[in-house]
């Protein structure tokens, strides 16, 4: 796992090999028992606006590896993202009635469990960046990729959208430092007490590091380059 975790021979072993089982078992049974919510989240998703059910990205993940992230489309395509005169729709008007729900809630990020039970998430650790977001770490902060990317983790529970991305980069630092068993499961908790909660939602500003100067839908893969 390459993780660089210094607590005791427990810990070490844990973030060596039963943090992966952990993750296998966690997503099986989280798949099995939410398979009712991801079915009639599909269906609404595929029945209250055109274009497909699930939202695939390009994200760097474990030792910069990338891999496809899955999530439930909860925006409009590019497609339908004009009015009538042309203009193109700013990107909270993108986002669905259902799609709105579904990031309230986060079940838009439901899909990833399949991502933890191919091993290319976990349940916990850091949240996957953007690859131009990745570029612009230093060599500390690339630290954070020491470990597979996670649904939830140490800043989503210290404060999610509230941070700035300086601040989730300390905290998932701090994470990679200090993976545990205990520490995941009190992760765990806390995240349905946010997720139930819905505080640090919002997104409050970019900075240096998030930023994406005006042209996030070349970032995030939406535009290629010479469109």
């Amino acid at each position: 796992m390459g993780t660089s975790s210094s607590g005791t021979a427990g810990s070490r072993f844990y973030a060596r090999f039963g943090k992966r089982i952990l993750d296998l078992l966690g997503s099986a049974i989280a798949i099995i028992v939410l398979s009712p919510v991801l079915v009639v989240s599909a269906v609404l998703v595929k029945t209250t606006s055109r274009g497909p059910v699930f939202f695939f990205q390009e994200r760097p993940g474990l030792r910069g590896r990338t891999f496809r992230i899955i999530k439930f489309r909860s925006m409009l395509t590019f497609e339908d993202s004009y009015d009538e005169q042309g203009n193109e729709f700013t990107n909270d008007q993108r986002v669905t009635r259902v799609g709105a729900l579904m990031r309230r809630t986060s079940i838009d990020e439901l899909p990833q469990l399949f991502n933890v039970f191919l091993g290319d998430m976990s349940l916990v650790g850091p949240r996957p960046a953007l690859p131009y977001q990745v570029e612009r770490y230093d060599a500390t902060q690339r630290k954070r990729m020491d470990v597979r990317p996670g649904m939830t983790g140490l800043a989503q529970v210290k404060g999610r959208n509230s941070l700035s991305w300086e601040e989730k980069i300390a905290m998932d630092l701090a994470y990679v430092r200090n993976v545990s068993l205990g520490l995941d499961l009190k992760i765990m908790v806390k995240t349905v007490n946010v997720v139930v909660s819905g505080s640090g939602l919002r997104f409050e500003k970019h900075d240096e590091l998030s930023a994406h100067n005006g042209d996030l839908r070349r970032h995030i893969g939406e535009k290629k380059d010479g469109e």
